[in-house]
């Protein structure tokens, strides 16, 4: 849209005055304002700054570029369903098209995976993944935090405790039998590895708070709080369940087909960096794990993770 100058005058008149501020004052500080510059607007120099190796072998570089770029997709998806979250007078149009929008960049995510796959040594991998012990992938803050957002907290329990746990269960008890606690807990002793114990100790209190803050609006309860025309929209049942494969069958799957290339090659050890059980903690088969399960028929259910449900849809 573009005004005129009187309009254009009258506009910041009017936006000015509603919080108490001289447009003149800020129209005289335009005399002293430089342009804006690409490099500066996407604080390039400071982005390019974030790579620090450990090691001398090149590879490293592009494993942690990678995963810096997935962390900056993680914060993307979170800003997106932030804007469902917290929509006032939701509609199924708004709600497909944020999770379109999400799905694209899980999308983007698993097809990256070519990038560990295919774009990196064997032999470089294999040497320099011992400087990150006991560090993992697993570690990510961000992707926990869609999981918390995406479901209700049930669904991200480990299917051996979930009938023990319903919504007047604690959020610290629940903690402790999330699914991904298995990666690092020995459920008879309560011991956690180190993998477990670092990341807890960084992000356990954040959780906690975040769960909370989302145990009413996740997507999963946000989605059944809608009227029952707008739960039966073909359109937002379509863009829910492409967005529950795409994340827990699709780039899980890509990300297991990775890890597997490099820990099965024979070249060095095929325990994960953090020293999980990687095949039965990320394969879908076993964790069983959806954001959505009642939008899901009993076959798609028992078949999770062994077929392709993705092109699946409600007709």
């Amino acid at each position: 849209m573009s005004y005129n100058r009187e309009e254009l005058l009258k506009k910041l008149d009017e936006k000015f005055s509603a919080i108490g501020q001289d447009t003149d004052v800020h129209l005289s500080g335009l005399l002293h304002n430089t342009p804006i510059t690409y490099w500066d607007y996407v604080k390039t120099e400071a982005l390019l700054g974030l790579q620090q190796q450990r090691t001398n072998l090149p590879d490293e570089m592009i494993f942690i570029i990678y995963h810096q770029i997935n962390e900056l997709l993680f914060k993307m998806i979170l800003w997106e369903i932030e804007q469902v979250s917290k929509h006032e007078n939701l509609t199924p149009e708004f709600f497909s098209s944020r999770l379109d929008r999400i799905s694209r960049y899980f999308d983007v995510l698993s097809s990256s995976f070519t990038i560990m796959g295919d774009g990196m040594e064997v032999e470089q991998y294999m040497k320099f993944r011992d400087t990150l012990t006991p560090a993992s992938g697993f570690q990510s803050a961000q992707y926990r935090m869609i999981e918390f957002s995406s479901t209700e907290l049930i669904n991200l329990i480990d299917a051996r405790f979930r009938e023990t746990i319903d919504r007047n269960t604690p959020f610290t008890h629940a903690f402790e039998h999330l699914y991904w606690q298995a990666a690092g807990k020995d459920y008879k002793t309560g011991k956690k590895n180190a993998l477990l114990t670092n990341f807890e100790n960084k992000y356990k209190e954040e959780f906690l708070l975040f769960m909370q803050e989302y145990n009413t609006i996740n997507l999963w309860t946000k989605f059944k709080s809608l009227p029952k025309e707008f739960q039966e929209n073909k359109e937002l049942i379509n863009a829910m369940r492409h967005y529950d494969h795409t994340v827990n069958v699709k780039w899980v799957m890509a990300h297991y087909n990775a890890a597997g290339k490099y820990l099965n090659s024979g070249k060095g050890s095929a325990e994960a960096t953090g020293g999980s059980e990687w095949q039965k903690y990320m394969h879908p088969k076993y964790q069983r794990r959806m954001f959505f399960p009642d939008l899901w028929d009993k076959d798609e259910l028992d078949n999770w993770g062994v077929t392709n449900l993705e092109s699946h849809k409600i007709i």
